[in-house]
């Protein structure tokens, strides 16, 4: 059964993935920009952060043309900047992963009404794992050793980001994170750091978005490009379809935006100062250039889930070395329970990506 030319299930696993990825994933990133401007109309973060989005698909659609357009205004720094976005929409991840054979089952539309169901718990699952993995194990020889390569990154991801958060306050929570509790509840910070925090959003979004794109639209037709050594550079979507993506995402992200981030929102304040712009900004500067360097690496999917808990992790745990802000020991257990929940979503992913298509054809999957 199709609509407007799209399978049913195709639709159904769209939907249920967007909303899944950006009330999860999307919190992660944008948790602490909605924290520390609690007090600004909803609706005026969400057109900034839906027209980041907008400005993130345009880029990965066109990036080659938008690169020649700046070298041809003699502006090479832009240039070089824009021509590393010729992977399409989801910026290469699915470049390994093709449109099923036989269209979207009903097996790979269910893990994202799951994790609908456990965000709503407020378990920080990753979405690549509970999204993908049923694509990567299912795709026969196209997609063999996905599902590694994808553990193996989001791993690296984590152990980077970890060690980034807890070199960076080790050396700086003494004076500034003492400071930013200090002064919190009775000196306004500095206008500019409003300015630095937008900025540093919009970097963060938007680099966010290179790598999760590709977790709401392998639901989509499209259809692989090939160089001349027969490799694929990119997957092709109908303008329509991108289209139709954008809308939904940003009609989404206005009922996430207008209820305050939901459960997901609660690991981003129950963390130390993070409701502060000036340590928020901090934060978000770091997950952003660590997502960056993993998105250059290479174009295998990631947790960026994993990554938001291990520049968490480290930041708790050099802050409680260092400062009288918070106790070694419950530094410990938060962090400790949220490694243990992502590893819960990690095993649900798995057990859904092998169990389901087994159930359903009798053929086990591919590792």
């Amino acid at each position: 059964m199709t609509i407007g030319g799209l399978e049913l299930f195709a639709i159904v696993g769209f939907l249920f993935a967007a909303y899944a990825v950006i009330a999860n994933d999307s919190i992660q990133t944008l948790g602490t920009f909605l924290a520390s401007n609690s007090h600004r109309p909803w609706w005026i973060l969400w057109i900034f952060a839906a027209g980041i989005m907008v400005a993130a698909l345009l880029t990965n659609q066109f990036g080659l043309q938008i690169s020649a357009f700046f070298a041809e205004q003699n502006i090479p720094f832009l240039a070089n900047f824009f021509s590393g976005f010729d992977g399409g929409v989801a910026d290469g991840k699915l470049n390994g992963i093709p449109y099923p054979e036989g269209g979207i089952q009903w097996w790979h539309a269910l893990p994202p009404l799951v994790l609908l169901f456990l965000t709503r718990l407020g378990i920080p699952v990753s979405t690549t794992f509970l999204v993908l993995t049923v694509f990567a194990l299912t795709g026969g020889a196209a997609t063999e050793g996905k599902m590694q390569s994808m553990l193996i990154k989001s791993l690296m991801g984590y152990l980077v980001a970890f060690s980034a958060g807890a070199l960076i306050w080790l050396l700086i929570s003494k004076m500034w994170e003492t400071w930013v509790g200090r002064t919190e509840h009775h000196e306004d910070a500095h206008p500019m750091w409003t300015v630095f925090q937008w900025m540093t959003t919009a970097f963060l979004w938007f680099t966010w978005l290179q790598q999760d794109f590709a977790n709401i639209f392998v639901f989509l037709p499209r259809e692989p490009i090939f160089n001349e050594a027969g490799e694929v550079t990119k997957m092709a979507f109908e303008p329509g379809v991108i289209i139709f993506g954008a809308v939904i995402m940003a009609a989404m992200m206005g009922y996430i935006f207008k209820t305050r981030g939901g459960e997901i929102q609660k690991i981003v304040t129950s963390k130390t100062n993070t409701v502060d712009v000036r340590s928020a900004t901090i934060v978000d500067l770091i997950y952003a250039i660590v997502l960056y360097y993993f998105k250059e690496m290479n174009d295998v999917p990631m947790s960026t889930t994993w990554v938001f808990l291990g520049l968490l992790s480290g930041r708790e745990l050099a802050i409680s070395f260092v400062t009288d802000l918070r106790t070694k020991g419950a530094a410990a257990f938060d962090v400790g329970t949220d490694v243990f929940r992502a590893f819960i979503g990690l095993v649900i992913s798995v057990i859904l990506a092998v169990g389901l298509p087994w159930a359903a054809t009798g053929n086990p999957p591919t590792f």
